[in-house]
């Protein structure tokens, strides 16, 4: 079984995974989830938040346990879990993005809204921005609409009186990703073809431009962890399985390389060895003067690096 890492998106706190937690242990997987700073229980204050200080808090967790973890990111979560995965890459195993930001190297969140794709999206037309740092609020009756369109009442309820405001500080910060810091991990989509959020066609832009192993629709809307939650874990499975299998079949040939390396190297040592021997062997030394003659040894082998 997988280590899930959940990450959540704006406006919400760990507490938006907590049906989906339930799901995947019951399948027997290992799942955490967390506040990021400023956000759910967490008291940072806005003044501090950052999108490093995210990033931060994901490699804390991820440290925490020395197994590599599926990290899944929820909407403004997938900027977060692509910037943490960068900074820490080696305790990452697999991204998935739920109905997330997938950002490229030097794009922010708001870069990737203002993409002609992202025509439609409701939530920066309904959001109040107040206070100083500003933060983001979003009304009870836009979430409604905007965010929990096909929960039920009572989850849409439940949800919206947890909200909380968003520091805006993170959200035009762009994300760096140093060259080949994301190579070997395989990312994969959950698209929600409701989303009012992300429109679904910004979602298909971000999956063609960053080569996803596998993409899985749901016809739900931005929160697919309250409103189909039990197809959502099925999908996390899928994904945790297909990316387990494939690290399994890189291993032996990863294995394989590394020992024909080293008989490459033992070979060649061997051979410097003999050559050495051969060198002292044929040393001949007269009456008259020293007279050196020089014997090449037998050429190496090198075993093929396939």
């Amino acid at each position: 079984m997988a280590r899930f890492v959940l990450v959540h998106g704006g406006f919400s706190g760990a507490w938006i995974w907590l049906p989906l937690m339930d799901s995947l242990r019951a399948a027997g997987h290992l799942v955490e989830a967390f506040d990021l700073p400023g956000m759910g229980d967490d008291h940072t204050s806005a003044s501090e938040v950052s999108l490093d200080s995210y990033a931060g808090r994901v490699c804390e967790v991820l440290a925490a346990n020395s197994e590599p973890a599926v990290v899944v990111g929820h909407s403004m979560g997938g900027i977060v879990a692509t910037q943490g995965a960068a900074r820490c890459p080696e305790r990452v195993a697999a991204l998935v993005y739920v109905a997330a930001f997938l950002p490229k190297d030097g794009l922010s969140l708001l870069d990737l809204t203002k993409l002609p794709e992202g025509d439609g999206e409701q939530v920066l037309a309904n959001v109040v921005v107040e206070g100083q740092p500003p933060v983001a609020v979003m009304p009870a009756a836009a979430s409604r609409h905007v965010l929990y369109g096909s929960c039920a009442d009572d989850v849409a309820a439940w949800a919206i009186a947890r909200q909380c405001p968003q520091p805006v500080s993170p959200l035009p910060m762009a994300v760096s990703i140093p060259p080949g810091a994301l190579n070997g991990i395989k990312r994969y989509y959950v698209l929600c073809t409701r989303d009012r959020t992300i429109p679904p066609p910004l979602q298909r832009r971000m999956v063609a431009e960053n080569m996803c192993a596998d993409v899985i629709e749901l016809d739900t809307d931005h929160m697919p962890q309250l409103s189909m939650t039990n197809e959502l874990a099925k999908a996390l499975h899928r994904f945790a399985t297909h990316s387990s299998a494939g690290a399994r079949r890189a291993a032996p040939r990863s294995h394989g390389r590394t020992m024909k390396r080293y008989l490459n190297s033992l070979v060649l040592l061997l051979a410097a060895f003999r050559a050495r021997a051969d060198q002292y062997q044929s040393q001949i030394i007269t009456n008259s003067g020293d007279s050196i003659s020089i014997t090449n040894g037998p050429a190496a082998t090198v075993v093929p690096d396939g």
